[in-house]
């Protein structure tokens, strides 16, 4: 009997599929097409095919292979970003390995908005977790895309050559800043800490990722900044003038550390992502004298919870712009629950982060009278 046709809604995302291997075009058609909101327009066999498809069929997405023939993922995804206007919306569908992971991680620095890994702790190809994460970021990425006609460009900022002075915080000064980002956050990343720069006191970034992958970021994101930015481990301490990523696939804990200062303290939490921003603005808001909670972009909420605790204490959540994320989700869940105490763009909150970190100024001295 010949296969029956399916039906798909009018405004149904258009999905090219790149793999180099048939069966995972297969079956990352089914999984694609699955509910009838996104069709898949094409399918490619190795970067050369997809950069003449997109060119053709102008999909709304792309789910991009890294290993490849003729030519791998990361020169396609260049390629293919640089001549779509609008571009596309692309997805790296990795092996989750160090070398998938580094690979995965310069294709979002040059522009990818997500990714997920094609393995598990149970199977190299596992398409129930394929499955399971793919429609969803599809969706969000897609929407995203359509409600801006293209994805904000994340520009590396650079200060004005003669700027304002930045106000010091009224109060003492922070001790410690916190920062969440999901989906888009490597590359606001690379875009925001330079713009911070050295502070003199710890940063700490809950940025979800599996394993593998925050060791790479953190690598990509010193050579790309100058600046000192290390994957954590469990007892290490949060150094000044530092900036510590949490490990993917953990959770983490900032705790005080004997003699001052502060530590991480390894968990793992029973929420759906990791590492999770929730816990860790909970312990920061438990352990720091004056910490700063930063929440970027990203799919979800995660980090409304834990900001409910900055809070309560009278302390700063800076939110980025959702209009300026590539996915809104976590800064608008933080803005509607009421725990964002300021919404800027991103060298607004370098500024004030900057502002935070230095002392009070000093009133004037007032002479007594003779």
């Amino acid at each position: 009997m010949p296969e029956a046709v399916k039906s798909f809604t009018r405004d149904a995302v258009r999905v090219l599929v790149v793999d180099d291997q048939r069966f995972m075009c297969i079956a990352l058609r089914q999984i694609i097409e699955a509910d009838g909101d996104m069709r898949v327009v094409g399918e490619a066999r190795n970067g050369e095919e997809a950069c003449a498809l997109a060119l053709e069929l102008k999909p709304d997405v792309v789910t991009m292979d890294v290993e490849m023939p003729v030519m791998d993922g990361l020169a396609a995804t260049r390629r293919i970003l640089a001549e779509l206007r609008p571009p596309p919306v692309i997805i790296m569908v990795s092996s989750h390995t160090q070398a998938g992971a580094a690979a995965t991680v310069e294709a979002l620095r040059l522009g990818a908005a997500d990714f997920i890994s094609k393995s598990s702790a149970f199977t190299p190809n596992d398409l129930g977790h394929i499955d399971s994460e793919l429609r969803g970021k599809i969706r969000a990425c897609a929407e995203s895309r359509r409600r801006s006609s293209a994805f904000p460009p994340v520009a590396r900022w650079v200060p004005d050559a003669v700027e304002q002075a930045v106000a010091p915080s009224p109060h003492a000064p922070a001790d410690l800043i916190a920062i969440a980002a999901s989906t888009g956050g490597p590359a606001t990343l690379a875009a925001l800490l330079p713009a911070v720069g050295r502070l003199a006191v710890p940063i700490v970034v809950a940025q979800h990722m599996p394993e593998f992958f925050t060791a790479c970021l953190a690598q990509s994101l010193a050579d790309d900044t100058g600046l000192a930015v290390r994957e954590g481990g469990d007892r290490e301490p949060l150094a000044p003038n530092e900036v510590t990523l949490l490990p993917g696939g953990k959770d983490a804990l900032v705790a005080p550390r004997a003699g001052g200062g502060f530590e991480l303290r390894l968990t793992k939490g029973a929420g759906s992502v990791h590492p999770s921003a929730d816990l860790l603005f909970e312990s920061a808001a438990m352990s720091a004298r004056r910490p700063v909670a930063v929440i970027l972009t990203g799919m979800g909420d995660d980090g409304t919870r834990g900001a409910g605790r900055f809070v309560g204490r009278g302390l700063s959540v800076l939110v980025q712009r959702p209009e300026s994320c590539v996915i809104g989700g976590m800064p608008a869940a933080a803005i509607e629950a009421g725990v964002a105490t300021e919404v800027l763009s991103l060298d607004q909150i370098a500024r004030r982060l900057r502002g935070l970190t230095q002392p009070a100024a000093r009133p004037p001295r007032v002479e007594a009278a003779s």
